[in-house]
């Protein structure tokens, strides 16, 4: 079965406040099984536009990924988040070929 990926770019206007939707995210991550492939990092944007941070996490599945984003114990994480950043998130099925 094909792993979930959660894709995100992110802006973050107030980093001291964002430390906190950081904390707050860390348990719907374990209870879900989420794994940080990238978490910020230094890049290069070769095409395009993108935002300041990108973050890549992988589920063992597609359906779990998606639990993960609507789980109360996220969308209250999440709820930090939302005054102090700007970003685009998609969560996409991994290729099973």
């Amino acid at each position: 079965m094909p792993k979930g990926y959660w894709v995100a770019h992110v802006d973050v206007d107030d980093m001291d406040r964002y430390q906190g939707y950081i904390t707050a995210n860390a348990a719907p991550f374990a209870d879900f099984g989420a794994r940080f492939l990238i978490r910020g990092g230094t890049k290069e944007v070769r095409e395009g536009q993108t935002r300041a941070r990108t973050v890549v996490i992988e589920f063992k599945d597609f359906a779990t990924a998606k639990a993960c984003y609507d789980s109360v114990a996220y969308q209250d994480a999440k709820a930090l988040r939302d005054p102090v950043s700007t970003g685009d998130m998609e969560i996409i099925e991994g290729y099973g070929g």
